[in-house]
C-alpha cells in the first residue's frame, strides 16, 4: 500500500493520537532551542555591556551587545536553507536531531567563553561565532518542527497545531529569564563573574531531554507521501529522473511568495524582540530592579503562551491574515502607553506593560507558523518555510534592537522616536499580510512548487 493510502486509511483515533504525541515533541523541542535562542537575548540586555564591552558607554555598551545578538539572526536565513534542503530531500524529523545537538553545544559553549578582562576583544569574537552557530541551528530547527506538527495535523486544526512551535518562544523565554532572574539576586560581582553563566551551562542538560523526546517521534506522513508521489512520477518519466529537484530553486522559482512572506512577518518579530531586549534594559534604566524587571518579563511571557494557541485557534476559525492584522494594529495603539508604564519605576506597573504587549502579540504570533508553512509546496515547503520566516526574523527582529537603541540614544532618549520607527514597520507588514493569498483552506498534500 502507499503512504499516500496509508495517511488516507489510518483511523482517526490513530491519526488524533499521534498528531498529539507529534505537536507536544514539537512543542518541548521549540521551547529548549528558544530557552537557548532567547536566553542571549537577556544576556545582551543585562550582561554582556559590562561583560564584553566594559569600559564604554552604558547605551554604547548596549548597542555594541546587541551587535553580537544580531549576528545570530543574520545566520537564521542560512541554517533554513541547509537544513530545509536536507529536510526537503531526506526528511523532517533528522534535521530537527542535528538542529538540535548544535543550539545545544553552542549555547553551552556560550557559558564558557572569557569575558573582556580575560580575552580581551577575543571574547566578543568567540561569542559572535558562538552566536552564528545558534542561529543556524534555531533557522533549521523552527521549520522542521512547525512542519511536523502542521503534517500530521487534521485539515481546520492547523493553525492551532502550528501555533504550538511559537508557544515554544515564550515558554524558552519564561525558563531562561525565570533562571537568570533567580542568578541576577547574586551580588553583582559574582553575578557577572560567573553567576550569568550557569544558565548556558545547564543547556547540556535540556539537551539530553530534547535529544530523548526527538527520538520517538515518526516522520511526516505526508513529507512520505509527497517523496513516494514524486518517485513514481520520475519512474514513469526517465527524463524527469535524470534531473534532481534542488528545493531552494523551487522555492526562488516564485519568489514573490518568498518576499511577500518575509516582509508581513517582521513587524511581529520586531515587537517580539524589543519587549525582550529593549524594553527590558529601559526600564532598568528608569530605575526599576533588574531582577524585578526580569520576573516581570517571565510572568508575562508565561501568561501570553496560552494567547499563543489561542492565536493560531482564532486562525483556523477566521483566517491568518484578519487574526494577524488584528494584532498588529492593536499593538500600534498600545505602544505609547506601554512605554509609560515600562518607565514607571514600579515592578506591577511594568508587568502589566509586558503582559499586555505581549497579549497583543500572540495574536498574531499564534498564527504566523501556519501562515508562512501553507504558502510552499510540500516538496519545498521545508525550505520554503524556513527561508521566509528566518528572513522575516532577520529583517525584523536580527538588527531592531540595535537599531533602536541607537535611536533612543540620538534622539536624547526620546521613546517617541522609537515609537514611530516601530509602527512603521508593524503598517509595512500589514500591507504586506493583505497582499499575501489567505492559505487556511490550502491543500498541504498537493505536491506543488
Amino acid at each position: 500500500m502507499s503512504q499516500i493510502s496509508q495517511l488516507q486509511s489510518m483511523d482517526v483515533a490513530t491519526r488524533r493520537k499521534e498528531a498529539r504525541t507529534v505537536i507536544a515533541s514539537s512543542y518541548l523541542g521549540s521551547t529548549i532551542e528558544y530557552y537557548d535562542f532567547l536566553l542571549y537575548a537577556t544576556a545582551a540586555a543585562v550582561v554582556f555591556p559590562k561583560v564584553f564591552f566594559s569600559g564604554m558607554d552604558d547605551w554604547v555598551g548596549v548597542v555594541a551587545a546587541y551587535g553580537t545578538f544580531a549576528a545570530g539572526y543574520v545566520a537564521r536565513p542560512l541554517g533554513g536553507v541547509i537544513f530545509g534542503h536536507f529536510g526537503d530531500k531526506l526528511g523532517r524529523k533528522g534535521m530537527l536531531i542535528v538542529s538540535m545537538l548544535v543550539m545545544g553545544l553552542a549555547s553551552a559553549l556560550i557559558g564558557l567563553v572569557p569575558g573582556a578582562s580575560v580575552a580581551g576583544p577575543w571574547g566578543a569574537v568567540m561569542l559572535v561565532v558562538l552566536r552564528v552557530f545558534q542561529g543556524i541551528a534555531v533557522g533549521g530547527e523552527w521549520g522542521g518542527a512547525a512542519l511536523m506538527a502542521l503534517e500530521h495535523s487534521e485539515s481546520g486544526k492547523r493553525g492551532f497545531a502550528a501555533s504550538f512551535v511559537n508557544a515554544g518562544a515564550p515558554s524558552g523565554a519564561v525558563l531562561g529569564t525565570l533562571i537568570m532572574g533567580a542568578f541576577s539576586a547574586l551580588p553583582n560581582s559574582q553575578f557577572l563573574a560567573w553567576g550569568w553563566r550557569v544558565p548556558f551551562l545547564l543547556s547540556f542538560v535540556l539537551l539530553a531531554v530534547g535529544m530523548f523526546v526527538r527520538l520517538k517521534v515518526s516522520e511526516s506522513p505526508i513529507f512520505k507521501a509527497a517523496i513516494e508521489q514524486e518517485r513514481m512520477a520520475r519512474n514513469a518519466d526517465n527524463r524527469a529522473a535524470a534531473k534532481p529537484v534542488i528545493p531552494l530553486l523551487q522555492v526562488l522559482r516564485r519568489p514573490k511568495t518568498l518576499i511577500f512572506t518575509m516582509l508581513a512577518g517582521a513587524a511581529g518579530f520586531a515587537l517580539q524582540v524589543v519587549l525582550a531586549t529593549f524594553a527590558v534594559t529601559f526600564a532598568v534604566s528608569k530605575g526599576a530592579d533588574r531582577q524585578g524587571v526580569l520576573y516581570a518579563f517571565a510572568a508575562a511571557s508565561f501568561i501570553s503562551i496560552a494567547f499563543v494557541v489561542l492565536g493560531g485557534r482564532l486562525s483556523d476559525k477566521l483566517g491568518r491574515r484578519p487574526v494577524m492584522i488584528g494584532g498588529l494594529v492593536l499593538f500600534i495603539a498600545y505602544l505609547i502607553p506601554m512605554f509609560q508604564l515600562l518607565s514607571s519605576n514600579n515592578i506591577l506597573l511594568v508587568f502589566v506593560a509586558f503582559t499586555v504587549g505581549l497579549m497583543i502579540h500572540s495574536t498574531l504570533f499564534g498564527p504566523l507558523a501556519a501562515f508562512v508553512s501553507e504558502q510552499f509546496g510540500t516538496t519545498s515547503r521545508y525550505t520554503g518555510a524556513s527561508l521566509g520566516y528566518q528572513l522575516a526574523t532577520l529583517l525584523g527582529a536580527g538588527f531592531t534592537p540595535g537599531i533602536v537603541a541607537q535611536i533612543f540614544k540620538d534622539s536624547g532618549q526620546n521613546t517617541g522616536s522609537v515609537v514611530f520607527y516601530l509602527a512603521t514597520m508593524s503598517v509595512v507588514s500589514i500591507i504586506f499580510i493583505l497582499l499575501t493569498r489567505e492559505p487556511k483552506n490550502n491543500d498541504l498534500q498537493t505536491v506543488r512548487p
